[in-house]
């Protein structure tokens, strides 16, 4: 999902990293109205940047990484994980791949807005008290397969405005790389919220996770 250094030009690199400090701008004041969640946030930062780091292949025009995302979504929730994206990729930039802070805006984008689309249309409905939606293999394949979907289109957007032409068949092949991910990633999700459920009175799980807030299967 990375998108290397040269792609894009300086001009849109510039407007990609407005763009990406806006929409962080625009749901900062739900990210302060607890403190509990600059704990989730950092929580989510570090799960977020393990898991990309413990697997990660180039494939097509860009890169296949196991992101983890629902399982941080689910778990800590959504503001927590749309900032958390954001300052995991600093932190990998910073300890890994200093090269990718040119791109930390692009890149940032290329995950939070996936995210805000997905939560909007699907996430919501699991955290709802009215009409809550349970924690099964089947729910959360759907909540991947849109949010993965949104990666994979924005990679493509980023792509179309690069300084050199991408094959078309280069972002399929990275495009048709996510079906595992969005087939097995969410039996990992189920595995963890199910695993921290009987344990959701927990101080430490019930302040910092959301888990005791989800229905489980």
């Amino acid at each position: 999902m990375h998108i290397e250094p040269g792609i894009l030009n300086a001009a849109k690199v510039l407007y990609a990293n407005v763009a990406a400090v806006g929409a962080l701008a625009a749901f900062s004041p739900r990210l302060f109205t607890r403190p509990d969640n600059l704990v989730k946030t950092l929580l989510a930062a570090v799960f977020f940047s393990v898991f990309m780091e413990i697997f990660h292949l180039p494939v097509g025009a860009s890169e296949l990484h196991f992101v983890g995302a629902s399982a941080v979504y689910f778990i800590f929730g959504f503001i927590p994980t749309l900032f958390g994206f954001a300052i995991g990729l600093l932190l990998q930039g910073l300890l890994f791949e200093p090269q990718d802070l040119v791109h930390l805006g692009v890149n940032s984008l290329s995950l939070m807005l996936p995210l805000v689309a997905a939560h909007g249309l699907l996430g919501r409905h699991f955290f709802a008290e009215d009409e809550r939606r349970r924690i099964r293999w089947a729910e959360v394949v759907k909540f991947d397969a849109l949010y993965y979907s949104g990666v994979v289109a924005m990679v493509g957007f980023w792509l179309a405005f690069g300084e050199e032409p991408t094959p078309l068949y280069n972002w399929a092949l990275f495009a048709v790389s996510y079906l595992p991910l969005v087939l097995c990633e969410p039996l990992f999700t189920c595995l963890v919220v199910r695993t921290l459920k009987p344990h959701a009175d927990k101080l430490l799980i019930s302040r910092f996770t959301c888990v005791k807030t989800l229905a489980v299967a």
